[in-house]
C-alpha cells in the first residue's frame, strides 16, 4: 500500500467511517476503471476540477461515472461567470494531483481552501468510489462520510441537483 492509499486509510479508520479499499493497475479514465470489473461500479464517481473564466473560484464536481456536466447550464446553475476545466498546472497547484487522479480526497491537499466540491444529490445517503489520492486505487465510503471530512478541512462541500 503507498503513503497516499494509507493516509486515507489510516483517516478513515481514525473517524470511524467504514470503507473498502481496492488496489488495480492505474487507471486514466472512466474506461480504464470500468474494463477492472470492479465490485459496486455504479458507484463510481466521475470527479471534474473546473473554474471560473477569471480563475477566481475555483469547482471539484462530483458526479456518477455515467453522467455527463453540461458546464455552461451547470455555471448558471451555480451562479458563475463561465466555467472551463482547470489546467493540469491549477490540478498540481492546488490540489496536487495528476491527470487521471483527480478525487474529493485533492482537497484536502488544498492549503488554501480555494476549491468548493459539489457532489451530485444522488450520491446523497448511498456509496460513493473515488480514488485516494491516486489512480492505482479506489476507496468506497458513504457520501456523507466524506463530504464531513471535506468540511472538517474548511472547504466548502453540498450536494446538488446535477
Amino acid at each position: 500500500m503507498t503513503e497516499n492509499i494509507q493516509n486515507i486509510s489510516d483517516l478513515l479508520t481514525a473517524r470511524g467511517v467504514d470503507f473498502t479499499i481496492i488496489e488495480h493497475p492505474a487507471v486514466f479514465t472512466i474506461d480504464d476503471l470500468l474494463a477492472l470489473n470492479l465490485l459496486n461500479f455504479d458507484a463510481v464517481a466521475k470527479n471534474l476540477f473546473v473554474r471560473d473564466d477569471k480563475k477566481r473560484n475555483y469547482y471539484l464536481v462530483v458526479v456518477r461515472h455515467d453522467k455527463k456536466l453540461e458546464l455552461k447550464a451547470f455555471s448558471e446553475k451555480i451562479g458563475s461567470t463561465k466555467l472551463s476545466f482547470a489546467s493540469e498546472n491549477d490540478l498540481g497547484a492546488i490540489l496536487k494531483l495528476q491527470k487521471g487522479a483527480v478525487t474529493p480526497f485533492g482537497i484536502l491537499n488544498d492549503d488554501d481552501r480555494r476549491v468548493k466540491v459539489i457532489i451530485d444529490k444522488s450520491f446523497d445517503g448511498a456509496q460513493i468510489g473515488v480514488h485516494p489520492n491516486e489512480n492505482t486505487a479506489s476507496v468506497w465510503l458513504d457520501a456523507s462520510a466524506l463530504v464531513a471530512i471535506i468540511k472538517e478541512h474548511g472547504n466548502k462541500a453540498e450536494f446538488l441537483e446535477i
